[in-house]
């Protein structure tokens, strides 16, 4: 039997064929294959997508791997999904999408987010949604109320982006426990969606669709939609996840304990629990794992750091002019740890809930036109990335968590043995580094959604790690952290109108 996973990424959208016997893919492809996708950002800290162009992204993959495919197509048995999280995709009666996706790094709904907050109460909302509402789907979608009125009264159904794609394959709009929690409209003390968010927002839970187990089936794929595609009408979509619980999902992390990280557009580090537990200030995130029911709580406890593979594209845009990754990474190697006295704060990309949801910007300090090249650009934004790892880690040991071991597919970011060895010596944490991706672990979900397999576990019986990276005597880079903490330090201080240190 054969699985589809389809990864709905930021950058771009990925599809896997696998086949469940082995648990591996036999094809893939990427679209586009030869740029990223954009970001569109009219308004500084806005930032949105259009749901359209994923789907025709998604019907374009999956053509070009079914076309002239060295496999059977009709053999594919079950569909799954991973999704950028956070995304606000609104519909109306026919499906359509009425707007631009507002994306999971826009900030423009902050404020909405916050007063929401007040008005709740802290504490209730944190026991009850283990989130403030920051910038999330809900404030986006009260924002949309507040802000585009006729969008607002056209409007049928909200959804995240991978509901939009699993309703164009089948027609059919549903959601998840999980679904809900991400977006914050989910209820964990009383087991339903929110009644204080919605009366906070004055919103419809009408507007909400149906919601389902996460592994099941949500619709069959339609026929025409099937012709289109090359594939046998009738599959179940099976699986719809976030593509962070996904990634967790795809490296068998499930149990409370566990970790995962992804260093892709954004960076995450993502740690199982089996409490519902909340960061006080909500720097980090809790929401319901894929695994998770009301009777056995699997939540997924979130560090997100939006300013991650995204300043290292725009460094290659903008230093690497000529160069690909590994050329980058093997000038970056070649400096010393501390890139020579250059810091770069990672924090350009919207804002940072690590940083109480504030827009800090990148920054580039002590930059010293005589000693610095793109060498020591290269290096100390990976150097950057992994501090804030680091920063946003000890926010997650704050709240009684302190991983052993991290797991990690060798991919993004990840693929840079550099990046790797940094992120190990600043977190003092190993990194098992296994051969996964966001599409296969959609396929596997697919498959266990779909009774193929009996159990996740069976699912990633095979799964074996490449390789660990260790930590290694890198004694300044606990001074070089530090420093580098100071200096966010006294940025965020600003920011939020604290007194500094001098």
């Amino acid at each position: 039997m054969l699985l589809l996973g389809i990864d709905i990424g930021t950058s771009s959208i990925k599809v896997s064929v696998v086949d469940a016997e082995t648990q591996t893919s036999i094809a893939s492809t990427r679209y586009p294959d030869d740029h990223e996708n954009h970001i569109l950002s009219v308004i500084p800290g806005w930032a949105e997508q259009s749901p359209d162009m994923w789907w025709e992204q998604v019907s374009r993959a999956t053509t070009k791997l079914t076309t002239n495919a060295s496999f059977n197509a009709h053999d594919i048995g079950a569909i799954g999904i991973a999704y950028q999280m956070h995304g606000l995709v609104i519909v109306d009666k026919n499906g359509d999408a009425l707007r631009n996706s507002i994306i999971w790094c826009d900030s423009r709904a902050v404020d909405i987010g916050d007063k929401a907050f007040a008005k709740i109460g802290h504490q209730h909302t944190l026991e009850h949604l283990l989130n403030s509402p920051g910038n999330f789907t809900a404030s986006k979608w009260a924002w949309v109320k507040a802000n585009e009125p006729d969008t607002y009264a056209k409007a049928h159904q909200i959804m995240l982006p991978g509901d939009y794609i699993a309703l164009k394959l089948t027609g059919e709009a549903t959601t998840s426990i999980s679904a809900l929690s991400e977006g914050v409209f989910w209820d964990f003390q009383l087991n339903r969606i929110s009644e204080d968010i919605v009366r906070c927002f004055g919103f419809d839970e009408s507007i909400f669709p149906i919601i389902k187990p996460l592994f099941g089936e949500h619709g069959t794929l339609r026929s025409e939609v099937a012709a289109q595609l090359g594939l046998r009408p009738g599959i179940p979509v099976a699986y719809k996840a976030g593509d962070q619980p996904n990634n967790a999902l795809s490296l068998n992390v499930l149990q409370p304990g566990e970790v995962a990280a992804t260093a892709g557009t954004s960076g995450v580090i993502y740690a199982v629990s089996d409490q519902l537990v909340y960061d006080h200030a909500s720097r980090v995130n809790t929401f319901a794992h894929v695994n998770y029911t009301p009777e056995t709580p699997r939540t997924g406890v979130l560090l997100c750091i939006n300013g991650t593979g995204i300043l290292n594209r725009w460094v290659k845009e903008h230093f690497g002019h000529g160069l690909d990754y590994q050329q980058m990474n093997t000038l970056g190697k070649a400096v010393n740890p501390g890139s020579n006295g250059l810091k770069i704060l990672p924090f350009g990309n919207g804002a940072e809930r690590i940083l109480h949801n504030k827009i800090l910007g990148a920054r580039f300090i002590d930059l010293d036109f005589n000693a610095h090249g793109r060498s020591q650009v290269f290096r100390a934004a990976q150097e950057g990335i992994a501090y804030a790892f680091r920063y946003g880690l000890d926010i997650i040991r704050e709240n009684g968590m302190h991983p052993a071991i991290i797991r990690a597919g060798q991919t993004n970011m990840f693929l840079s043995e550099l990046f790797a060895e940094i992120f190990v010596d600043v977190t003092r944490v190993p990194v098992e580094l296994y051969e996964n991706d966001g599409s296969v672990g959609a396929a596997l979900g697919a498959g266990i959604g779909s009774g193929i397999f009996t159990s996740a576990e069976e699912a990633f019986s095979k799964l074996k790690a490449i390789k660990t990276v260790e930590p290694q005597a890198s004694p300044h880079y606990e001074e070089f952290y530090q420093e580098w903490k100071q200096l966010l330090d006294d940025q965020l201080a600003k920011e939020l109108g604290e007194p500094t240190d001098y």
